[in-house]
């Protein structure tokens, strides 16, 4: 099923979810055994293979971060071809001086922000929904 991509609607309807714990970026190399990891999201880069893991888990594996994030996913299923709508919350959130981390899934958005601003993150993503207007017909 496709998502959605009309910008209106997807601001109207992203409900954002906060999932629970804590979660943290980390770097290793691209041979690394990984198992046991179950990370978040990975992505390779040229320095080495960048994970999204809980915290507890980079812990146990004695990984190295710097940034200590909350999870919000963005309920609305959006196309991965929707024009605008990290444009949006992008700009939301730094008005409201929130860094965002932001990882697209097929189904759902997926937005990482420092874990002290967790709860102002929300607010300002509710606030942004709640002010989209409907496209006019």
């Amino acid at each position: 099923m496709a998502g959605e991509t009309d910008l209106s609607r997807l601001l109207q309807s992203m409900t954002p979810r906060l999932n629970p714990g804590q979660y943290v970026f980390c770097c290793v190399a691209t041979d690394h055994d990984c198992s046991g990891l179950q990370p978040i999201a990975s992505l390779r880069e040229a320095e080495g293979l960048s994970l999204v893991l809980q915290r507890d888990v980079a812990d146990a594996h004695g990984l190295g971060y710097d940034y200590i994030a909350a999870w919000i996913t963005l309920q609305v299923h959006s196309s991965l071809a929707a024009v605008g709508l990290t444009a949006a919350f992008s700009a939301a959130l730094a008005q409201a001086g929130i860094s965002c981390n932001v990882v697209a899934g097929f189904h759902h958005d997926h937005l990482f922000v420092p874990i002290e601003r967790a709860e102002r993150a929300l607010s300002t993503l509710r606030a942004l929904a709640a002010a989209a207007t409907p496209e006019s017909a």
